[in-house]
């Protein structure tokens, strides 16, 4: 059952008819309760459409930066060269832009809260908001440490406003970006889908924080990410906000004030346009969460590749332009297959938050545009690059009797003598079958493993033809579940994992060893490894074949 999120105008939910001492915030502990601070705050959202409009008494043009003023000016002259407010003085053009404003009701004139904070001189805005502060720190490595290598916060030095702030951090912040410019109708262009992101995230930061909260506006610079927090938390639901097209600004002169020089934007468009910025370069999804005691709001962008440049370079090389017009989907398909040897419907679904159906639109398109091939059907169907058509068990097993016997045929790997010494004295080569396509010898090594070029580790195909000592080796890493008919999965997956080391180990010999029932070991506990990625399928493009052989994974 799902309980929705009250909302705005809702909040506070409280008991006995009586909101102080009985206002409950549900956090994931369990219920607590809020102090006079937070309902108070939580009052005032629900009645305050716009927190930056009221008028502060007693606050004058004296508490304004005018060079502050002034740039901003000079900043909406080059954006919108005709626009009406530049033919006014100072005090009508502050009045334009609501930071000064008469109450029609009351009567009452003065310096709106936007006003102050947009334009207004530090011991001024702390005056009027004694919480207010603004912080941004440059750290030289990726890590949540207190150390940083360049910080400005209100120090006296410059105004301490948050359109100086912003033009100050951004600077910063978009300094040796390591991203490449673009080239538009033959001038060049380094306004990137990264830079509008930054901008946007700094400038939703301001606009939307809670300056009566205790804390902190900070901005972070990482070599490996961005990180954003304003005081307050969100004013609609998650995963409304990540969706776009609806807005409910807590500041809303101040978002006007940005919207008029460029920046910002408008009908809830923002954080799409932050998601998307970042889905352009590949790069993992931005993380927008909510944090409890003390309110806020967190945005981290992280610059990490989900598709290595190695890995697209290859792709590039191997389908040349056309790969440059494949969407991201399809980049993410591609690349999953370079790494993975094979991709699937369902592995693609875990590694995007794309619905499904578009997950088997984008499968079909490049299968049917040359780019993918497949194997198998329906649930068990895989899909590849061309040319690395995965190994097939026809392939490493091409003396296996046809019966999938454990047991060699004539062109048994095994000796007459029961040693696995051959009289040769070297390892004996199994016989491929007449005609069969891409076959390969067989070897089987000193402990009886069979060892195939096409894969990279040993084959345990049988217990039978295995050395003793390495036959008493598997049995005691079975020794739990050979003695307990019931076992929880988290053994029973330490015991595979351990039998499976360095080696492929064949269905039914993991049956035979775990005293258990091939087809339940795989639908149980096998296929939830290989989907956690603790353990490989030898053969992927055939998950339920009766030769199937898995090995567990290499540590990265």
């Amino acid at each position: 059952m799902t309980i929705p999120r009250a909302t705005r105008k809702q909040r506070p939910v409280f008991l006995n008819n009586q909101p102080l001492g009985h206002t409950y915030k549900r956090l994931n502990d369990g219920d607590r309760l809020c102090d006079e601070e937070t309902i108070r705050r939580m009052f005032a959202e629900q009645v305050e459409d716009e927190r930056d409009i009221r008028i502060l008494p007693h606050f004058g043009m004296d508490d304004i930066d005018m060079e502050s003023l002034r740039i901003y000016r000079q900043m909406l002259k080059d954006e919108k060269p005709g626009h009406p407010y530049l033919e006014q003085d100072d005090f009508s053009f502050l009045e334009s832009l609501r930071g000064w404003r008469r109450d029609r009701v009351t009567g009452e004139s003065g310096l709106t809260l936007a006003g102050l904070l947009m334009f207004g001189r530090w011991s001024s805005i702390q005056e009027a908001v004694p919480h207010y502060f603004l912080d941004y720190q440059e750290r030289p490595e990726a890590r949540t440490e207190l150390r940083w290598v360049d910080r400005l916060v209100p120090d006296g030095t410059w105004s301490g406003n948050l359109f100086d702030f912003y033009r100050r951090v951004y600077r910063k912040l978009v300094t040796e970006l390591k991203v490449p410019f673009s080239i538009k109708d033959g001038q060049r262009k380094d306004d990137t889908p990264v830079h509008v992101a930054l901008r946007e995230a700094l400038v939703n930061t301001l606009v939307h924080a809670d300056y009566t909260g205790r804390v902190s506006v900070l901005v972070v610079k990482r070599p490996d990410m961005f990180g954003f927090r304003n005081p307050g938390g969100l004013r609609l639901p998650l995963d409304q906000v990540i969706r776009g097209g609806e807005s409910d600004c807590r500041n809303r002169t101040l978002h006007q004030m940005f919207l008029l020089i460029g920046l910002g934007e408008r009908g809830g468009s923002g954080i799409p346009k932050i998601f998307s910025g970042w889905r352009s370069q590949h790069w993992r999804q931005p993380l927008l969460r909510e944090k409890d005691l003390p309110e806020q709001t967190l945005l981290e962008l992280h610059m990490l590749d989900l598709l290595p440049h190695s890995v697209l370079d290859a792709l590039r090389e191997l389908f040349g332009e056309a790969f440059d017009r494949v969407d991201s989907l399809g980049r993410m398909v591609l690349s999953t297959a370079v790494i993975e040897g094979v991709v699937s419907h369902g592995r693609i679904t875990e590694i995007c938050a794309e619905h499904p159906h578009d997950v088997s639109l984008a499968l079909a398109r490049l299968e049917r545009e040359g780019m993918l091939r497949s194997q198998g059907r329906s649930r068990g169907k895989v899909y590849y690059l061309p040319g690395s058509a995965p190994v097939s068990p026809e392939q490493v097993f091409v003396s296996m009797p046809s019966s999938g016997s454990n047991a060699p045929s004539s062109g048994s790997n095994a000796p007459s003598s029961g040693s696995n010494a051959p009289s040769s004295g070297s390892n004996e080569i199994a016989d491929a079958r007449p005609g069969s396509v891409g076959a390969e010898p067989l070897y089987r090594d000193d402990r009886g493993c069979l060892i195939s070029p096409l894969l990279d580790a040993p084959i345990i195909d049988s217990l039978a033809v295995l050395s003793p000592s390495l036959r008493e080796d598997l049995l005691l890493h079975a020794a739990l579940p050979r003695t307990r008919a019931r076992l929880d999965k988290e053994n029973m997956a330490n015991a595979i994992l351990a039998i499976c080391e360095g080696r492929y180990v064949r269905l039914s010999v993991l049956a035979e060893l775990l005293q258990r029932d091939a087809d339940g070991l795989r639908k149980v506990h096998l296929d939830a490894l290989v989907k956690s990625r603790r353990i490989l399928r030898a053969f992927p493009g055939t998950p339920t074949h009766e030769l199937q052989s898995y090995c567990t994974a290499k540590k990265p």
